[in-house]
């Protein structure tokens, strides 16, 4: 039994997490030789499996080789690669990558990057930002001004900068009542209503993920939608920011999850898997014009971190491009999606308990109803998606889960697992779910 001091301040207070001890492939081993299937890559992160060999030498070596240099002083050979080799798979021309240690500080990072550039073009008017209501883009204050999910900006309200927000591209439950197609995509010509309403001359961005992962559970849009919006920020000259926080890196199938859409955003933000969930990494993608703009005028971007541009971060990210372009990974989420798909909707959307079924890739949402007819949510007192999540944590499989889906109520897991995952692990995995539905709900 390896003995817990009990002086750290843990991210669950609700109850004794058991202390992990190994991790390998697509499964983590307790302290009591337990294993657990790690079926959503932690926060959906984990994408080429735990314990890869070459991530951690090469991190090892880049610390003996030179660990930390400033930004200012130096540039390194890992980062200059890094972005280039992100440059290589990136729509269009983002060209360009700022690395950061985190998500939610790309996402800060491209927000005040877009003041900036309407600033050097000499649109000073331009300052507010739109979001998406059912959204996360991170917990940093410009990040979380951002998102639109309700339950973790309340408290923080009085500090927040004002943003404002639109529905989300969420079918299952329309905003507006409509039904695709015959929508006409009222969700996207939202945007284009709020702008006008607010003044396009006092806009400067919007921010969307490609594909709403953590609040609305794998939510993919449809084709058109980014199109839409695409042409909207254009025609009033808005910055289009796309998280892809969670859905980039290969996880849908595509390095880049816009290009499913077949648009280029004006930036891109990543975190999470880009160097596979073994170091903290995150990256801001931008284009080459916008870069221009800022060099060619005050020629310097009015922001900065201690631990930006890491040169260890970046072997470790170098590492995991290499290990996912070799094995094919990217090539093969494409294939293997369809696969895990099929598998949860021939098992588990026949369940009473099982409203809809989507997502792409190795990323997919299981909503929870208590009505499926109706789509009646639980309530959230009841606290069902933990439940859930808890029974099959005992079993030994890992998922993630979404909360809050309709207004204050709803629940949702996430299915995300390493890239790896085998054909018969995956049917392992929605037979166990399947099981856990099954005994929790009868």
């Amino acid at each position: 039994m390896i003995e817990i001091p009990g002086n750290l301040f843990p991210r669950r207070l609700d109850t004794h997490l058991p202390v992990a001890k190994n991790a390998h492939g697509i499964f983590i081993e307790d302290e009591n030789q337990k294993q657990y299937m790690d079926a959503s890559g932690g926060a959906i992160v984990v994408n080429a499996g735990h314990g890869r060999k070459k991530i951690a030498t090469a991190i090892y070596n880049q610390i003996l080789s030179h660990d930390y240099i400033h930004p200012t002083m130096f540039t390194t050979q890992p980062v200059e690669m890094l972005a280039t080799c992100l440059a290589k798979k990136a729509p269009g021309d983002i060209n360009r990558f700022y690395f950061l240690s985190g998500g939610s500080e790309a996402n800060e990072a491209a927000i005040k990057l877009a003041r900036q550039i309407h600033i050097e073009n000499g649109n000073e008017t331009k300052y507010r930002l739109i979001g998406r209501w059912k959204s996360y883009h991170g917990l940093t204050l410009g990040s979380l001004a951002a998102m639109g999910r309700t339950s973790f900006k309340a408290p923080f309200t009085p500090l927040l900068k004002e943003s404002l927000h639109i529905p989300a591209p969420y079918c299952y439950r329309c905003s507006f009542g409509l039904k695709y197609p015959s929508c006409k995509l009222r969700c996207a010509l939202a945007l284009d209503e709020l702008i006008e309403n607010a003044g396009s001359e006092t806009i400067s961005a919007f921010i969307a993920e490609t594909i709403p992962g953590a609040t609305i559970a794998a939510c993919f849009p449809p084709k058109e939608y980014l199109k839409i919006i695409s042409k909207i920020c254009h025609h009033h000259n808005v910055l289009l920011i796309l998280d892809e926080v969670m859905c980039g890196m290969g996880r849908t199938g595509e390095w880049f999850a816009c290009n499913h859409f077949d648009i280029v955003p004006d930036m891109i933000t990543l975190g999470k898997g880009l160097a596979g969930g073994v170091i903290a990494l995150s990256a801001l993608g931008v284009k080459e014009t916008h870069f221009n703009t800022i060099k060619e005028n005050s020629g310097v971007f009015m922001h900065g971190g201690t631990f930006s541009h890491h040169p260890v971060a970046a072997a470790g990210g170098l590492a995991l491009i290499e290990i996912l372009d070799r094995e094919k990974l990217v090539q093969r989420v494409k294939i293997k999606g369809k696969k895990l798909g099929n598998l949860l909707k021939k098992y588990l959307l026949p369940l009473a308990q099982v409203g809809d079924i989507r997502g792409k890739g190795f990323m997919w949402g299981i909503e929870i109803v208590k009505d499926k007819k109706d789509k009646t949510p639980f309530n959230r007192s009841l606290k069902t998606v933990e439940g859930v999540r808890d029974n099959l944590f005992e079993k030994g499989y890992l998922v993630y889960t979404s909360t809050g889906l309709a207004g204050a109520h709803g629940d949702a897991l996430v299915i995300a697992p390493p890239y790896i995952i085998s054909d018969d692990e995956m049917e392992m995995l929605v037979k166990a779910i399947k099981s856990v539905f099954l005994e929790f709900f009868n």
